[in-house]
């Protein structure tokens, strides 16, 4: 296939270039001479949509592009470029598909299990109503609207995604170093659900919704198997050999981090229903084997 990727320089987007030796792809970047350097294969860059007239000339479309969302504080202003960086982007390449003559046949569009808020200990499928009011439930049901205007014209797939685990970036990296130290341990009373996948299944995934055609709208991608807190905490201490007995009480991460804290408080038991039901194999089911693998072995 020939895809356009947005946010092809990050985390996921690169690596999910690096790992595909059967498409083509051009990615949409602010810096297209250290986006050349950083692939070893041969990629179109392009540093705006503006160049486009239509998207006839591409298969499908990957749209990741995003402001990292936990990074710095919630303020009025930050809320808005997290906001600004997904819809703006998304309505543009919603605006070049009713252009096209022969629109790409599917666009898998970011979002993330975010949109569901706090679920306690309710296992949440894609098809709950969406009640809570929360910004990242606001940002992620606003993002899904606007890559759902191409609906009619292509197949939007929105991407419900949990945490992302690698040994070199995203949220397990930053947590490796203090659980080696034996600082690690759970956050607030660790009674929440965390939502994971191991990238190598995130990425098989997402090679499998550009070739499934009968699936679309939202898909959790997440494993089928999400952790408590406290549970994570443990399975990911007896892995690397360490103890965690350094707990982070609740009213701390809300004071270092203010409401993006729910990001690591809010409780939601994700599970992959329509990954499951549409034939998908995961390679790590378990957080168990994810860690060992993630932690045991030198990475692709």
């Amino acid at each position: 296939m020939n895809i356009l990727m947005t946010g092809g320089s990050g985390f996921l987007g690169s690596a999910f270039i690096k790992h595909s030796n059967e498409h083509t792809f051009t990615i949409l970047t602010r810096n297209p001479e250290r986006s050349r350097i950083q692939f070893p294969q041969a990629i179109h860059c392009i540093s705006s949509l503006d160049s486009l007239d239509n998207l006839d000339e591409f298969d499908a479309i990957i749209n990741l592009a995003g402001e990292p969302i936990i990074d710095k504080r919630w303020t009025d202003k930050q809320k808005a470029i997290i906001a600004k960086s997904r819809l703006s982007i998304t309505s543009q390449l919603v605006t070049l598909i009713t252009k096209s003559a022969n629109p790409p046949s599917v666009m898998l569009s970011g979002s993330a299990i975010g949109i569901y808020g706090n679920g306690g200990d309710e296992a949440l499928t894609e098809h709950p109503d969406i009640k809570n009011t929360s910004f990242s439930t606001q940002l992620c049901t606003q993002w899904e609207a606007a890559a759902n205007q191409a609906s009619s014209y292509t197949r939007v797939v929105n991407l419900r995604t949990g945490i992302v685990l690698s040994n070199r970036q995203g949220a397990l990296a930053k947590m490796l170093l203090p659980f080696k130290l034996n600082l690690g341990g759970r956050l607030g009373n660790g009674e929440q659900y965390m939502a994971w996948i191991h990238y190598q299944d995130y990425l098989n995934a997402l090679e499998f919704l550009l070739r499934n055609q009968d699936v679309s709208g939202p898909v959790n991608m997440v494993a089928p198997t999400p952790e408590k807190n406290k549970e994570f905490t443990q399975t990911l201490a007896s892995t690397l050999n360490r103890i965690a007995l350094f707990p982070v009480p609740e009213f701390v991460l809300k004071l270092l981090l203010g409401e993006s804290s729910c990001l690591l408080l809010d409780s939601q038991r994700v599970v992959p229903s329509k990954l499951r039901e549409s034939g998908f194999e995961f390679r790590y089911s378990t957080l168990s084997d994810a860690l060992s693998n993630l932690l045991n072995s030198a990475e692709d």
